[in-house]
Parts: structure tokens; C-alpha cells; sequence
């Protein structure tokens, strides 16, 4: 993903780390762990491996075998299992149970037998790994491999300006969801309260503005920690914040849903904001429309085809909301995508204290990305 918002993540080394990053970040990735060993293997029994999309971490012992768990681990994150390995029948699923048992009882030398099939068991997918010839190992024993898949469903994308009581108050949950979130406001002053080295204050203005810098040139897994958020909820101080609308709408290879939210303490910037989100928007979705009718690249049609308009929300009272949108009106914007302006932002839940506002905010949020 093109998107200088969030910068390449290393790879981790160890399994656990692996599996902690992408968890909070709410990253789909499987964890491959080996259940059953029968006679000689690389690995010994519970060794793990995490496997994403596009990376690896940890191994269950190199060879065949572990080319063969990333290939059914990456099925099944791209939802092909089906489509590629039949599903056990009630009768496969009993003789599966009986192997199972049997497991501990009987070696597999067999050189020539090949990998059996992946058996759905709910979430949890196992599948037995004879050592032989097939997977061009000479161990001459057999492991069983289970694959437990998370955060399939695509993660949730954030981006938040302004860094005001409201939005403070919302950080405290999204601190606790799989998320990614991007929050951004130009004054360092609103982040001095997160710093973890206090000398980094007011006092020192060139050290302070230059901490959005760092995050976006730095991998956030190996940068000292600046800030005491979670990894996820990256700050950034920026004097032009509408520069980071157009990267985060970008679409090529972008999974997941995106949410941009407007909270600033200027109603001039909160419109420009808006405004750059709607033309960024409608421009993907029309480009992604124009491809979708054009067959001349199937590549190309097959990423735009999963765009959808992101959600742009801002906060706002009635009265704001109408001239918003009235103003828009006015400047030859489409009613029907004025009309995907969630404005005033959050369900209408009752109360006005930035907790109760934030907590609103977040429970639209979570509404709409789960009926998606």
C-alpha cells in the first residue's frame, strides 16, 4: 500500500511478537502452530509461525512443509479454501476424528503420500503433513499443523483531526480496538500531555514539531517510544493537515475500511477538510467506477472493484451541519455525495460531555464497519 501515513512495518522475529503487532493493529494473519509430531521432524511440538498476506514470521522448519503451510494459511486469510479444497463431509469429518485419535499410535513413513486435506473444524483448520518425498523432505515422520485465522474481516482505518477534549476522549477507546489510527491536529501543545519525555515541551519548539517527521519516516516497531499511546494511535503535527486526506483515500492494495473524522477548533479548516475529503473520495470512486466498466486491465479492475466511499463524518450542531451542507450545495457538489456526510457525527445517543460525544463517535463507527 502506496500510503505515507503508515510506513512499512518491519518483520517481526519471534512468533509472539508477531502475533501481538498484528493483533493490536487488527492485522489478518494466521497463527500456524504444530499439534502432533509422529517420528522425525524439524520442529518440535507447539513450535508456531504467523503468516500474513505478504510476510513471515518464526518457521515451522523451512522445506516443503513451511511452503506449503504459508500457501494454506494465505487461502485461507484470501477466503479460497472452498473454492480449492472441499469442505469434510459429516462421514469425513468421523474417520478425521478417528485418525486423529489414532495419531499418536501409528508413524506415517509412507515417502510418496501427499498432504491430506484441510478439515474445517469451525474456525480452526488442521491439516497433516506426511515428511516424504512429496514435500521433498527426507525427515521420514509426519506432523499435524493447525491454522487459527484473525482479523479476517479487513481492519478498521482512522483518521482523526483534531486533538480537542472530544477526540482525547475517543482515543481512550480506540486504544482498546483493532485498529489503525492516524490522528493529526497542528498545534504540538495538544499532544504535550502524551509525551514521555517531558523536555519536550513548549520549550522546545524544533524538537517538538519535528515528532510527526520521525513517525512517518520511522517504522514504529524500532523508533524510541515518543509518546505514551498505543502503537497504533500514531499523533502527528502538521500546519497543512489536509495534505494527509489524499494518501489515506488512496486505493490501490488498500484493505479494510477507512474512517475519516473531523473534530478540529476551526470551522474554516473542519470545511476544507470536508471538502478535500469528498473530492478525494469521489475521484477514487469514479476512477474505480470507470475501470469497473473498462475490462482493458483485469488487474487493475480487480483492486478498484473493492473501493468503496469512505466514511467522512465531522462534528458538528444542527445549525453547522445545515450550513455545511448548504455551502457545499452552493459550490456545485452532487447532492447525493453531500449526502454521505455523516454530519453531526455519532448516534444519537444523549449527552454532551467529550465522553459521551466520544463514545457516540465510536459506536457509529463500529455500527458501520460491522454492517458492512
Amino acid at each position: 500500500m502506496n500510503n505515507s501515513l503508515l510506513p512499512p512495518v518491519p518483520i517481526p522475529v519471534r512468533w509472539y511478537d508477531g502475533l501481538a503487532q498484528y493483533q493490536q493493529q487488527g492485522y489478518a494473519h494466521v497463527l500456524a502452530t504444530i499439534v502432533a509430531v509422529n517420528g522425525s521432524a524439524p520442529r518440535a511440538l507447539q513450535a508456531k509461525m504467523v503468516i500474513t498476506h505478504d510476510n513471515c514470521c518464526d518457521t515451522l522448519g523451512g522445506g516443503g512443509l513451511e511452503h506449503d503451510v504459508v500457501r494454506t494459511a494465505r487461502q485461507l486469510l484470501n477466503g479460497e479454501i472452498d473454492t480449492t479444497i472441499l469442505k469434510a463431509s459429516k462421514r469425513d469429518k468421523s474417520i478425521n476424528k478417528n485418525t486423529d485419535n489414532n495419531n499418536n499410535n501409528n508413524k506415517d513413513n509412507d515417502s510418496d503420500s501427499t498432504p491430506s486435506k484441510v478439515v474445517r473444524r469451525d474456525a480452526v483448520y488442521t491439516k497433516h503433513y506426511p515428511l516424504g518425498a512429496k514435500l521433498a523432505q527426507c525427515c521420514g515422520g509426519s506432523v499435524t499443523v493447525m491454522f487459527e485465522c484473525f482479523n479476517v474481516t479487513p481492519p478498521m482505518s482512522i483518521l482523526v483531526f483534531g486533538a480537542g477534549h472530544v477526540a482525547a476522549a475517543l482515543m481512550t477507546i480506540l486504544a482498546e480496538l483493532p485498529c489503525q489510527v492516524d490522528w493529526v491536529d497542528s498545534r504540538p501543545e495538544m499532544f504535550e500531555r502524551y509525551l514521555l519525555d517531558k523536555s519536550n515541551s513548549l520549550n522546545k519548539p524544533i524538537q517538538t514539531e519535528g515528532l510527526s517527521k520521525e513517525l512517518a519516516a520511522q517504522p514504529s516497531s524500532n523508533q524510541p517510544k515518543l509518546y505514551n499511546l498505543p502503537a497504533h494511535i500514531r499523533p502527528h503535527i502538521d500546519d497543512d493537515p489536509v495534505d494527509f486526506i489524499r494518501p489515506f483515500i488512496e486505493p490501490f492494495k488498500q484493505s479494510g475500511q477507512r474512517f475519516i473524522l473531523v473534530m478540529t477548533h476551526d470551522h474554516s479548516l473542519d470545511f476544507e477538510l470536508v471538502r478535500a475529503a469528498l473530492d478525494a473520495a469521489s475521484e477514487a470512486n469514479g476512477l474505480a467506477t470507470s475501470l469497473d466498466n473498462d475490462g482493458s486491465d483485469k488487474d487493475l479492475d480487480n483492486d478498484y472493484s473493492k473501493i468503496s466511499m469512505p466514511y467522512i463524518g465531522c462534528i458538528a450542531s444542527a445549525t453547522k451541519a445545515e450550513r455545511f451542507k448548504s455551502r457545499l450545495l452552493q459550490r456545485g457538489y452532487d447532492k447525493q455525495i453531500v449526502d454521505q456526510l455523516t454530519m453531526p457525527i455519532g448516534l444519537p445517543i444523549g449527552g454532551k460531555e467529550p465522553m459521551a460525544v466520544a463514545v457516540s463517535i465510536a459506536a457509529q463507527i463500529l455500527q458501520h464497519y460491522h454492517q458492512k
